[in-house]
């Protein structure tokens, strides 16, 4: 199966198509949402083209392709215009012999992670930054922002194959790779 992964959408009716043809673009099967998904937040400027209802609508078009967890940013009341569950706060992958823990990164995340066993994978969004960081015991991996990227970093996504993680821009770059052997 192959997963397309973003975080950090907030509102951007621009950044959610982007990361829409980016999905089909890839060929991708599933859509993983990393949270903070329709609000910018008291901390972040409007993002580009901040429309939360139009979000809302081309997301719930894919309603069954996507898996989504809840951000700092995300409320209860998104859930009442949202057509697929947004206030879990973490999803699991099975990717045989490691796991993918999958959360926002508000509550768990690099510096605070939740009991892991050796070689499984944090993935969170939350800090709008790319990264991949092998640490004692886990490696923690965040595909950066869609919308509102930090610290230089490129607007971007995440593909998941095969154990293969790649980040990449919306032109299609690819900026880094990850194999969880």
């Amino acid at each position: 199966m192959k997963w397309l992964i973003a975080s950090d959408i907030h509102g951007s009716e621009y950044y959610c198509k982007e990361v829409l043809q980016a999905y089909e673009k890839e060929g991708a099967d599933r859509l993983l949402l990393l949270g903070d998904i329709l609000y910018h937040g008291p901390r972040n400027d409007l993002p580009k083209d901040y429309a939360p209802k139009k979000v809302t609508a081309l997301l719930n078009e894919r309603k069954r392709e996507i898996l989504c967890v809840r951000g700092n940013c995300d409320a209860e009341v998104d859930q009442f215009v949202l057509e697929f569950p947004v206030l879990a706060d973490y999803c699991v992958i099975d990717l045989g012999k490691k796991l993918v823990y999958a959360t926002h990164g508000h509550v768990y995340g690099e510096q605070n992670p939740p009991p892991l066993q050796q070689g499984d994978i944090l993935l969170c969004g939350h800090t709008h930054v790319p990264k991949c960081v092998e640490h004692d015991g886990f490696v923690y991996m965040n595909p950066g922002s869609a919308s509102l990227p930090k610290e230089d970093s490129h607007h971007g996504y995440m593909v998941l194959e095969d154990g293969l993680f790649l980040w990449k821009d919306f032109e299609g770059t690819e900026h880094r790779r990850y194999l969880a052997e």
